[in-house]
């Protein structure tokens, strides 16, 4: 028989050193706590501790031997009897939770509904965006832009979920004012996070398990206060935006840094260097020489070297006209070109 995992024993209230001692104690009619404890792998203070939580669970039972032997209790009926337990705390808390929400809504006025609520106050959007976060079980879409009212207020800054929470986010380029903002972006790919890049977003966004969206209540103004939404409608139309913008968003992750980043398409006729292949990629997208140079890591003498290249390479003179002929050439996808203004 396969062990249990650890954190399963704590969803019944049992540590884990107590669940590994339980896990061997049914394998056998009887063992001393000696042998338990060298069978799952501790100390033998550790194991008579756990024994005496077991028996005080009614898991696990004492024979009067000298010395004594422990003997497990049928573990359907005496775990059964701890997860009847847990289901009548859940229930409480249940009702304790229906409770304060009642309170919560009567003192909140009618800025509050089911559907919409709007947060006024800063500490309170960067409260629930943090909640929310902490809340995800699923997955996290993130749309971040300047200017940011906190570090974790609204949509701005790198979120962190748990894992098993898969994490999108697309950054506005203009947002990376610095190197360390950039890193900060970055370091989430290293987590498991996607991450993307655009030169303009439509709104600052976080839309957490595709149930609640927290969003600015104005573009104009964030400091204005975020609107939380739960209207499944609502966010499903949020939801529907952040995939548009995924789509056409840059992919970048720490890899993007290597001298030699992997491509999984060849190009249909003339060859380019890879790394020129991805400042086209990036320009393409509408970013500036220098958040392209942030972005891979080099100076932005070396992406004006690069860019100049393709440029005689295809006969272009100017950015637009290098995207389109790069495209042309299978350097790039045909949905990324859109180059930005020359500088």
């Amino acid at each position: 028989m396969e062990l249990i995992s650890d954190g399963s024993w704590e969803d019944i209230g049992l540590g884990a050193l107590e669940g590994r001692v339980l896990e061997q104690l049914v394998r056998l009619p009887a063992a001393n706590a000696r042998a338990l404890s060298e069978a799952a792998g501790m100390s033998l203070p550790q194991a008579e501790q756990s024994l005496r939580r077991l028996e005080k669970h009614a898991l696990a039972t004492r024979t009067a031997d000298r010395p004594a032997r422990w003997i497990a209790s049928p573990p359907r009926a005496s775990i059964g009897t701890l997860l009847a337990r847990r289901r009548t705390q859940l229930a409480r808390a249940e009702n304790l939770t229906e409770q304060l929400h009642a309170a919560y809504e009567a003192a909140s006025g009618p800025r509050s509904t089911r559907l919409i609520e709007l947060l006024e106050h800063e500490s309170e959007v960067s409260a629930r965006y943090a909640g929310l976060l902490q809340s995800s079980v699923h997955e996290v879409l993130h749309l971040a832009k300047p200017p940011y009212v906190t570090a974790h207020g609204g949509g701005g800054g790198e979120p962190t979920v748990a894992d098993g929470v898969r994490l999108r986010s697309v950054y506005e380029t203009g947002g990376f004012s610095d190197a360390l903002s950039l890193e900060t972006a970055l370091r989430g790919t290293a987590d498991g996070g996607e991450l993307r890049l655009a030169s303009h977003l439509p709104t600052k966004l976080v839309v957490v398990d595709r149930r609640e969206a927290l969003l600015p209540a104005r573009v104009d103004r964030p400091s204005a206060g975020s609107l939380l939404v739960r209207s499944s409608a609502l966010v499903a139309a949020l939801v529907s935006l952040f995939e548009m913008v995924w789509e056409q968003a840059v992919p970048a992750s720490l890899e993007t840094r290597l001298e030699t980043p992997a491509f999984e398409r060849r190009s249909r006729s003339a060859s380019v260097d890879p790394r020129t292949r991805e400042v086209l990629r990036l320009m393409a997208a509408g970013m500036k020489d220098d958040t392209i140079a942030r972005v891979l890591g080099v100076s932005r003498r070396t992406v004006q070297k690069h860019v100049s290249e393709a440029g005689t390479a295809l006969g272009a003179k100017t950015r637009f006209q290098i995207a389109l002929l790069a495209t042309e050439q299978g350097w790039l996808e045909r949905s990324s070109a859109v180059p930005a203004a020359a500088e």
